[in-house]
């Protein structure tokens, strides 16, 4: 469809609450989304697309059609929309890792000895399932942690069948283990009561677990069963033990999830802290794509609906950086779906604002670990061509800059930024050679007309062309270099570089004259700015080279039989050409031939006589 029939169509939508599918070409679901009034949201895709971020401008510009489910209340679009998004993956949604990375725990019923398995997903066929839960490794991990716990077997011996038929394994002999297998045995019942508080433990209900533990065990002692007593100290300190050193299990344990939230250049990151009575019990961190300009409570509102809308066992409170419209309808959801309430808070001082910030300061770190340097560089070109107008990043930048003091003395740079780094050995110095006064417009010309007629003479050291020219300066200096290029017939995009009243970076300008801001970007700001420094360096390095050779060539060149060498040695021994001016005959002829001193003094001392 055209953009003017998704309008139309977008236009005739009802003012009612539902769900949105954005599908590109091929039929394939790019973009899922929910909606209270679908007719306002929807339409607002496919008007001016000037204060849509660059994410939803991609996203757009791939629809081919949509379509939308209607449903009753954002209640059902909420839960609707994260079905959907687990179901089709859309490209263009945040999403977390896929359910293969979310285990669950299966416990059968129609077995009388079952046992605690992993799984990727759960079904409709009577078994219990708990989670999901975060790494399959850390939940087979958590299986094994819970039955040592409680001593249930993970051996591979099945029973009853396998009762009485060999002696017990070395889980039994090191306290790991009841010992089940033996004909004497603690028996089904007891297995049944171990394995109940084992699923007790991954609803969450540890606490409760070990007070009622607890409770049996003084009851034992005062019943003066004091070996009944010591096994069940041992277990409660190993629900404690459990509780602390597993992740998963503090996971589900937790009254308090704490989340932070970090939308990076090229990666986003968010992490949950798991409270319990104040206590940190554990941490998940997830590192996933996102576009820059995504906001941190739309990430929230994403993430938050895949991490908790699936899962049987939820915590109390929610501590958020901050709060997203719809919110009170998600503490609905998951209040319903926990059986208890769900409040999301956003602190703004005090100790949850301190968890929160801990939190943010986690997702940070995790998502710029994971996110290389070449993968930083190539994401701040796609800005830079996207702010430019170009099709496709810049991987070669050459940027120019004029240095001078006096028409005789002006010089021009030329460095090279090959995929956002320097290319020195592609440096290049000019001299302005066809200038009588002052004129950087005029001298940029030169220098840009003299670096393209190389590359078209075919001299390899100009070559290739860049991508983009930057040009130290403004909309003018930027004209003037337009002017030498397209004089040539050649095609370049070309930027001027302008400088605040402090001489720092402040922006990126046209040859229109339009200026492009850079400062809501940190790493082109970064790049821009290294860009600019380097060029002016370059140009005042040379400058000065020039400017000193100048100095020397004045006083001391043309003199007869004083070479480089014999200059070397003057310099050396009376340290400056000052001093070498103001010496006598016979303290120049110490240092060099006696004919060349006379030479030297009467350079500097025209009117005396040998």
């Amino acid at each position: 469809m055209t953009r003017s029939e998704l309008r139309q169509m977008a236009n005739d939508l009802p003012l009612a609450p539902g769900v949105y599918l954005m599908m590109d070409k091929s039929g394939k679901v790019i973009y899922v989304g929910k909606a209270k009034k679908l007719k306002n949201r929807v339409s607002q895709y496919f008007q001016d697309s000037a204060s849509h971020n660059e994410k939803t401008r991609a996203m757009v510009s791939q629809v081919d059609h949509f379509d939308t489910i209607f449903v009753r209340s954002e209640f059902e679009a909420l839960v609707l929309e994260n079905s959907l998004i687990k179901h089709h993956q859309p490209r263009y949604n945040i999403l977390l890792k896929d359910d293969k990375g979310y285990p669950f725990v299966r416990l059968p019923r129609d077995v009388p000895y079952p046992r605690l398995t992993l799984v990727g997903k759960a079904a409709d066929d009577g078994a219990r399932y708990f989670g999901p839960f975060g790494a399959r490794q850390e939940t087979r991990a958590a299986i094994d942690a819970v039955c040592a716990a409680l001593k249930i077997p993970t051996c591979r011996r099945q029973f009853p069948r396998d009762i009485g038929k060999e002696r017990p394994c070395l889980n039994y002999h090191i306290g790991k283990c009841d010992g089940f297998c033996r004909k004497d045995g603690p028996g089904e019942a007891v297995y049944r009561e171990r394995m109940e508080q084992a699923c007790r433990l991954l609803s969450g209900k540890m606490r409760q677990l070990s007070e009622e533990l607890t409770e049996q065990m003084e009851r034992a002692a005062e019943d003066l069963q004091f070996e009944t007593a010591a096994q069940l100290r041992d277990r409660v300190r190993a629900l404690e033990l459990l509780r602390k050193q597993q992740q998963v299990i503090a996971g589900v344990c937790a009254d308090t999830d704490v989340w932070g939230v970090y939308a990076g250049q090229v990666r986003c990151g968010c992490a949950v802290l798991h409270i319990e009575n104040g206590n940190v019990l554990g941490r998940e961190v997830q590192v996933f794509p996102a576009a820059a300009d995504e906001g941190e409570a739309e990430i929230l509102s994403a993430v938050l609906s895949q991490y908790y809308l699936s899962r049987t066992v939820l915590p109390r409170e929610l501590v958020l950086p901050s709060l997203w419209e719809g919110a009170d309808t998600f503490a609905a959801v998951l209040g319903e779906q926990a059986g208890h309430r769900v409040t999301l808070r956003c602190p703004k001082r005090g100790e949850r604002n301190a968890l929160v910030i801990m939190a943010q300061r986690n997702a940070r770190e995790e998502a710029e670990r994971a996110t290389s340097e070449s993968e930083r560089i190539s994401k701040t070109l796609e800005d830079l061509a996207s702010l430019a107008g170009l099709s496709a990043p810049p991987r070669r930048l050459e940027s120019y800059d004029i240095s001078n003091l006096r028409s005789d003395d002006m010089v021009a740079s030329m460095v090279v930024f090959q995929d956002g780094r320097p290319l020195k050995r592609d440096y290049r110095r000019f001299q302005i050679k066809t200038l009588s006064a002052p004129d950087d417009y005029a001298a940029m010309g030169e220098v840009l007309d003299r670096r393209l007629r190389h590359y078209l003479d075919g001299d390899e050291k100009f070559t290739p062309l860049p991508d983009l020219m930057l040009i130290d300066g403004g909309e003018n200096h930027a004209r003037a270099a337009q002017n030498a290029v397209t004089a040539l017939g050649l095609d370049i995009p070309i930027l001027g570089m302008v400088k605040d009243d402090r001489h720092r970076t402040r922006a990126l300008v046209t040859v229109a004259g339009q200026e492009l801001g850079i400062r809501n970007n940190p790493p082109l700001f970064a790049l821009i700015g290294r860009i600019q420094e380097e060029v002016h360096r370059f140009a005042i390095t040379y400058h000065r080279q020039k400017h000193t050779r100048g100095i020397y060539r004045s006083k001391l060149d043309g003199i007869p039989g004083l070479g480089q060498a014999r200059k070397k040695a003057l310099l050396k021994a009376f340290g400056t050409v000052t001093a070498v001016t103001q010496a006598t005959v016979a303290e120049l002829a110490a240092v060099i031939p006696k004919n060349t001193a006379q030479a030297v003094y009467e350079k500097f001392h025209p009117h005396a006589k040998a």
